[in-house]
């Protein structure tokens, strides 16, 4: 690759990391705000969410398509090429990170009524909904900077989100076991619950994602996961 390409496919790459940041930002503040929507239950808010998803799919579909122009015009190799292949990857996992988000400014949407029912509950989703935002955040300065180390970092952390899971799950089921009333605001919890989580498993894939692309190995050893909840059908990853 002579010189001038090389500079012109440094431009590409940087343009494909812009569209990448750019997608995390609207997610971030996606998370941010279903989040506030758990616990205030404005309506306004959760459609601004529901609506950012527009956005999201529009920079994915500007992702992959600068992608696959990149590889044909330039046909990369080595560490080149899994700079535009993980770009991708990662867009899936930002994309579907933000679907995530949506379904619980949707749950939020339908049930706003019920949303104080229990004290604490939302409190404890909110924490949840925090951890992910910071491993996103992380995860993606992690992209940014080639930093295999934060990557590690980021995928060793989804443990804690799933312990909370786990145990957010065994509470809300104990609602439900003691008062049939609870049984409506509960069974949204748990929808809400899965999908905050499933976003951590999302950014857990984004920092293998960032490994991978730095190094050209998959991380070392098996993932740490620790969600025992068994409740996979609840909402598609």
């Amino acid at each position: 690759m002579d010189e001038h390409t090389a500079k012109a496919f440094d431009a590409e790459l940087k343009e494909i990391s812009g569209k990448i940041q750019a997608m995390a930002h609207v997610i971030e503040q996606q998370i941010a705000s279903a989040s506030e929507v758990l616990a205030s239950g404005d309506m306004v808010l959760a459609k601004q969410v529901i609506a950012a998803d527009n956005q999201v799919d529009a920079l994915q579909r500007e992702v992959e398509e600068k992608a696959v122009i990149t590889i044909a015009r330039r046909q990369p190799v080595a560490v080149d090429l899994r700079d535009v292949v993980g770009a991708l990857r990662i867009s899936n996992d930002l994309e579907r990170i933000g679907d995530l988000a949506e379904n619980v400014a949707k749950r939020a949407l339908i049930s706003a009524q019920d949303f104080q029912a229990i004290a604490g509950v939302t409190l404890r989703l909110q924490h949840m909904s925090e951890l992910v935002l910071e491993q996103l955040k992380n995860v993606i300065q992690a992209y940014v900077a080639k930093d295999t180390g934060t990557a590690e970092e980021v995928w060793r952390a989804d443990q804690e989100i799933d312990a909370l899971n786990n145990s957010l799950f065994r509470e809300l089921l104990t609602y439900m076991l003691e008062n049939p009333r609870n049984i409506t605001f509960c069974a949204h919890m748990l929808f809400c619950a899965k999908n905050i989580e499933r976003m951590g498993d999302h950014a857990t894939n984004i920092a293998e994602t960032v490994y991978y692309i730095v190094k050209g190995t998959s991380l070392p050893g098996e993932r740490p996961k620790a969600d025992v909840t068994s409740l996979g059908t609840l909402t598609k990853d």
